[in-house]
């Protein structure tokens, strides 16, 4: 049995204000670690300053989340997406081999580098090839590889995750759950009988935030260093199914008109990850249902919309 499980250890957390960072941070307390949290406070891309931060925690493990995220604003910024995912990864391993070489270095990459898969190879596991279609996933591929170099060349103990999409409470709206929800609430508010909707024909593998934090610190704990695991519902959904459900919680009377402004340039048609290797090294696997993922989103709008 790892025994780092049953005691507190002390951890850096970067990106630690963004969706999933907060709610990873709230985890990590849970289970009584020790967590230090930086944000932008802390450049990834300024080595000094990563340098110093690593020299005056010392962690014993760290959740690197810092990174640019949204996958719309790659196709306008690739340069910027390119220097802070993956020199901000570089500068985080190289600060870890300095001060605190025997630390384990979960790094968040995304479900994205899969690119586009035929439904004969759905699930999609951590063997399938990779082949990013937009400047966001490859970003996140050629931080794998630095991730993987630091393993194999330098015996870094790193982890990396290849989260699929989730949701839950705080997720910025430019993200599409949140961003359907509060359209809807908006168009309500004002009277509107119709909100701007993108792509809703595809179809996603979603979990909840909450689930997915869970994930990471066990795969802190218990994963095989230089190995890569998925974390996936198992489940696709189509996000029209997910707009209708929302729709009859807020405004059951609003209709959806399709923007292709609001399309991405390259899009996924389906996607489903495999949980099955997550689940045989760690034992996880989801808990909370996609109901009440969508649940908790419109109820904080809600409050929103009631203090406001």
């Amino acid at each position: 049995m790892n025994l780092r499980g049953m005691f507190s250890v002390r951890v850096l957390i970067t990106g630690a204000r963004g969706f999933v960072g907060r709610h990873l941070e709230a985890h990590l307390i849970s289970r009584g670690d020790s967590v230090t949290s930086v944000d932008r406070e802390c450049d990834v891309t300024d080595f000094s300053s990563v340098t110093n931060l690593f020299e005056s925690i010392r962690p014993e493990s760290v959740y690197h989340l810092a990174a640019l995220t949204h996958v719309g604003e790659s196709w306008s910024n690739p340069v910027e997406f390119t220097r802070v995912n993956v020199l901000g990864t570089k500068n985080v391993l190289d600060a870890a081999k300095s001060a605190a070489p025997d630390a384990v270095i979960v790094f968040v990459s995304s479900s994205e580098v899969y690119g586009v898969v035929v439904e004969a190879d759905l699930p999609v596991d951590e063997s399938n090839r990779t082949a990013p279609v937009n400047p966001y996933s490859s970003s996140k591929l050629e931080a794998e590889h630095i991730v993987m170099e630091a393993h194999r060349n330098h015996g870094q103990r790193t982890v990396i995750a290849r989260p699929f999409n989730h949701v839950g409470p705080g997720q910025s709206s430019q993200f599409v759950v949140p961003a359907i929800a509060r359209r809807l609430f908006e168009a309500r508010e004002a009277g509107r009988d119709e909100i701007p909707v993108g792509n809703l024909s595809t179809r996603r593998d979603i979990s909840d935030v909450r689930d997915v934090v869970r994930a990471y610190r066990l795969l802190g704990t218990y994963a095989k260093s230089g190995e890569v695991y998925n974390v996936a519902s198992g489940h696709d959904t189509a996000l029209i199914d997910v707009a209708n459900w929302l729709r009859d919680a807020i405004a059951p009377s609003i209709s959806f008109v399709t923007d292709p402004t609001l399309f991405r340039p390259s899009e996924v048609p389906v996607m489903r990850g495999s949980f099955d290797k997550i689940h045989d090294a760690t034992g996880w696997e989801p808990e909370i249902a996609l109901e009440k993922s969508l649940h908790d989103v419109v109820e904080e709008l809600r409050l929103e919309d009631r203090s406001a």
